[in-house]
């Protein structure tokens, strides 16, 4: 991580990721959830080659490499149709999906978490080579702390509160 001050709290979602809200909205899941849920949207800056922070503390219980294309991170369909490395992490507070999308440019995602593994809030989770894009799915009625087109921070800027 560059250096900053990480926030760390044990009901904070924090942003894994430097780079612009997008979109916030809710969506149906179909990859784990299987249902609606709320969805904080990221965009990378392109070219930005940053460690990605873990969001909250907890338990990996869900590790998911996806092939998929290359389009561009903005397209409406790279969230499901790119290729994307998904992880689900769970505390007592429910459980979130942090999705590491490549796009056009972004060839390789590198994530270091495995199914069963503790994870610490803020400790690095992987990263995308040339950025790109990182969706976080929230449980339905998580509070989200943070508004369209804001520029967030990752480990320190805090994306929600449960």
């Amino acid at each position: 991580m560059p250096n900053r001050k990480l926030t760390i709290g044990d009901n904070l979602v924090v942003c894994p990721a430097d780079g612009k809200v997008v979109v916030i909205e809710e969506v149906f899941d179909e990859e784990y959830f299987k249902k609606q849920t709320t969805a904080d949207l990221r965009f990378h800056e392109p070219g930005q080659c940053a460690p990605e922070p873990q969001p909250v503390a907890g338990e990996v219980v869900y590790n998911q490499s996806n092939k998929g294309k290359y389009l561009v991170a903005w397209h409406p369909k790279s969230s499901t149709d790119n290729e994307r490395h998904s992880v689900v992490i769970r505390n007592s507070h429910g459980e979130i999906l942090v999705k590491q999308i490549a796009g056009a440019l972004a060839r390789r995602i590198v994530n270091y978490l495995s199914v069963g593994q503790r994870t610490e809030q803020s400790a690095e989770m992987g990263f995308i080579k040339f950025g790109s894009r990182v969706d976080v799915l929230l449980p339905s009625g998580t509070k989200v702390n943070v508004k369209l087109n804001q520029v967030v921070q990752g480990g320190v800027t805090v994306l929600a509160t449960w």
